[in-house]
């Protein structure tokens, strides 16, 4: 039996003195998350130049304490990331290829058929042509556009280019007003481009604009001294043919007093707004978001779009739509939220 005893004795030590060792002292043994200790060896020091020792470094400061876990994101701010992703972005958009710069200063483009590719442009481009087509470039402009089609032609492309201008060295006393303008008879195409600064970037009553970037619109003050409203799009009616707004980011960031009027403004200025589609955009900005054509609108179709309130709590200043003729032959509204989900119904037009 005593014999027995100092048996036990024994591996009731070695047990102890296996217990006390420290958790952790072995990185590979560590229990999770916890820091492994520093290497013995000290490392050579760093030099700031040839030949020139740095400083050497300060002691380390001792590890921070453990934070504590983050509240869960609220429903309301998971419902918004969700509805907002996937739209255009500066990832999306702009020029896929190296471009070469090309310091053209503003000119017409009078050759059918046309294609500009790969350019860096400083300057515009005024098109007196048809199908003409201005692919994977950039242009930077500090005329009253970045491209425009001239009354009478028709066919001009915008694809994957980015269109912006310098703030303060327009010819509107400082100011750019349009990225991408159409005067012509007939549709044209904007898809995925990045287009900024412009007041009033995508200005026509007819075209397809499609998977588009527009942001960072740079208010300006006319010659008089009065703000000029901005737009991401604008339609002032009257077209003949069909405006597709479609699966664009179409951001207006400028205050309300400094001339935001919309991030889709369809305005009945030279005519009754018809014929348009304004489906599956992120809309955020202006004093409303949506100018809807007002009282003589007809066949205005507005579906599925994202209300973001990144910049008001209406998405718009004053609310996420107005001029809205609900009782317009074939108009349709369907689907529209702000980006937690919640629905958007539109006032009625007055």
């Amino acid at each position: 039996m005593t014999r027995l005893r100092g048996l036990v004795a024994g591996l009731a030590l070695l047990l102890s003195a296996g217990c006390s060792a420290a958790p952790g002292s072995s990185p590979a043994t560590g229990a999770p998350g916890t820091r492994a200790a520093a290497p013995a060896h000290t490392p050579a020091p760093a030099t700031s130049g040839p030949g020139t020792p740095a400083p050497p470094p300060s002691a380390p400061a001792s590890p921070p304490a453990t934070p504590a876990p983050r509240a869960p994101a609220s429903a309301h701010a998971t419902a918004a990331a969700s509805l907002e992703a996937g739209f255009p972005n500066a990832r999306t958009t702009g020029p896929r290829t190296r471009l070469t710069p090309h310091a053209t200063g503003n000119i017409s483009v009078r050759s059918n058929g046309m294609v500009i590719r790969g350019w860096d442009i400083t300057g515009s481009l005024d098109v007196y042509a048809d199908d003409v087509t201005v692919v994977d470039s950039r242009i930077t402009s500090t005329n009253w556009w970045g491209v425009n089609l001239r009354p009478g032609h028709h066919g001009l492309r915008v694809l994957h280019t980015t269109i912006t201008a310098v703030p303060g060295k327009g010819p509107d006393n400082g100011g750019v007003d349009y990225a991408v303008s159409n005067m012509g008879t007939s549709s044209i195409e904007v898809g995925w481009c990045d287009v900024s600064v412009f007041g009033n970037a995508l200005s026509m009553g007819q075209g397809d604009i499609h998977d588009n970037y527009v942001h960072d619109l740079v208010p300006f003050r006319n010659a008089g001294g009065e703000w000029q409203h901005t737009d991401a799009v604008i339609s002032g009616g009257g077209g003949k043919g069909e405006l597709v707004v479609r699966h664009n980011t179409l951001l207006n960031p400028v205050p309300v007093d400094q001339g935001a009027s919309a991030s889709v403004g369809l305005f009945a200025d030279t005519g009754p707004v018809t014929r348009t589609v304004v489906d599956g955009n992120l809309l955020a900005g202006g004093a409303y978001a949506l100018y809807g054509g007002g009282e003589g609108a007809t066949g205005i179709t507005v579906t599925d779009n994202v209300f973001s309130t990144r910049y008001h709590r209406n998405s718009g200043r004053y609310g996420a739509v107005t001029a809205w003729n609900a009782g317009g032959t074939g108009n349709v509204w369907r689907g529209n939220r702000f980006s937690d989900g919640t629905p958007v119904t539109p006032a009625p037009a007055g």
